[in-house]
């Protein structure tokens, strides 16, 4: 954060660290520090993965590359490690209060975390109990943090449809208690969209967004299915999306905010520099876009980084860093008085002068 700092007064340009946004595609145990994740693995007698463990130390994040299987079994498997040293309530309230603590830090106002309950399920007394104990956490760092939080609950594609059934029939259960979206997550090479088809049903008819992972791993079909078969509201990565067109103008029209995480992108493969990311074809193509970490613990990097990637390797003036994160707040499941409260105090950060220029003024408090 204070490398985003400072290239951002070298610039004589505003901080990304202070434009309020919205966090809409943030992995659960992926948020965790990693100095959390050590301190947990020493107290449970967890023994990482030395690629793992060696990156944490050195404060490096992991060599990693996921556009074949071989990849991916090697990013999830780091993963799994991590979820394993999660074992203890205290453990679920930790992670959640110093994931708001680091999207504040960022200037998150509005946050969704992702998570797959039944993969906490079996230490923490079911299925039932774990979403309790996550969705309590949530409300627990909200009140300490003052950061708005919201749960969005991920079917895993690697398991049965009917699982993920089940969970959204748990999340539509569970909406008065902040989950607000049904999500679809790991490897989108394997299990067809519509195979989860009936799964997305039951969480629309509950009220609850559609935000299915597409368009990351796989090119514009899988983004075409999401819409197609699960009608996405939003899209989890999509940034395959640009190779089509007609499928960025389908898009924009129907306003389908893609959760692009360029970070995220470069480390796992799928394109090799971050100027290979193709915001800006997505951003002048009309289609609304919400920058996320993903998984800051393996990927390095969080919130507003991806800011200073838009601007850094895509030369995203502050005007547009600031309808970027507009298109944040729109794409969330917020209420209409907190979006209101955030647009404005965007507005408020685009008109204070930037770092180091005469006359600048803090930025307004929250209206949240």
């Amino acid at each position: 954060m204070e490398r985003v700092r400072e290239l951002s007064e070298q610039r004589g340009a505003r901080d990304v660290s202070e434009l309020p946004k919205a966090h809409l595609h943030l992995h659960f145990t992926g948020s965790m520090r990693p100095a959390t994740l050590l301190e947990l693995a020493d107290k449970y007698g967890v023994r990482l993965p030395d690629a793992l463990t060696e990156a944490l130390l050195g404060g490096e994040p992991p060599r990693l590359r996921a556009t074949d299987e071989r990849g991916w079994f090697r990013f999830q498997r780091l993963y799994d490690a991590a979820r394993a040293c999660l074992r203890e309530p205290e453990d679920i309230r930790r992670l959640v209060r110093e994931a708001a603590e680091e999207d504040i830090r960022d200037g998150s106002r509005w946050l969704e975390i992702q998570v797959d309950p039944t993969s906490y399920a079996p230490r923490l007394g079911g299925l039932i109990p774990a979403l309790e104990i996550i969705l309590d956490a949530v409300d627990s760092a909200r009140r300490e943090t003052g950061l708005h939080m919201r749960v969005l609950v991920a079917a895993n594609r690697m398991k049965h449809p009917l699982d993920a059934r089940t969970l959204a029939r748990l999340a539509v259960r569970y909406a008065d208690r902040g989950v607000v979206g049904f999500g679809l997550s790991n490897d989108e090479r394997r299990g067809m969209a519509r195979d989860f088809d009936r799964a997305f049903a039951i969480a629309r008819e509950g009220g609850l967004l559609s935000a299915p992972h597409g368009g990351e791993l796989n090119g514009p079909p899988s983004v075409r299915d999401c819409l197609d078969d699960l009608h996405a509201n939003r899209l989890g990565h999509g940034v395959r999306a640009a190779e089509d067109p007609r499928l960025l103008h389908r898009l924009a029209e129907r306003g389908v905010t893609c959760e692009v995480c360029p970070a995220s992108n470069v480390a796992l493969g799928v394109y090799e520099k971050p100027e290979d990311v193709p915001l800006r074809t997505l951003y002048e193509a009309g289609v609304p876009m919400a920058l996320g970490a993903d998984d800051p613990l393996l990927f390095g990097s969080r919130l507003a980084a991806q800011y200073e990637i838009a601007r850094r390797h895509h030369g995203f003036t502050d005007e547009e860093l600031a309808e970027l994160a507009r298109q944040s707040v729109r794409g969330s499941a917020a209420p209409q008085d907190v979006r209101a409260g955030l647009l404005a105090d965007i507005d408020a950060w685009l008109a204070a002068p930037p770092s180091g220029a005469p006359g600048r003024t803090p930025l307004p408090a929250s209206r949240l």
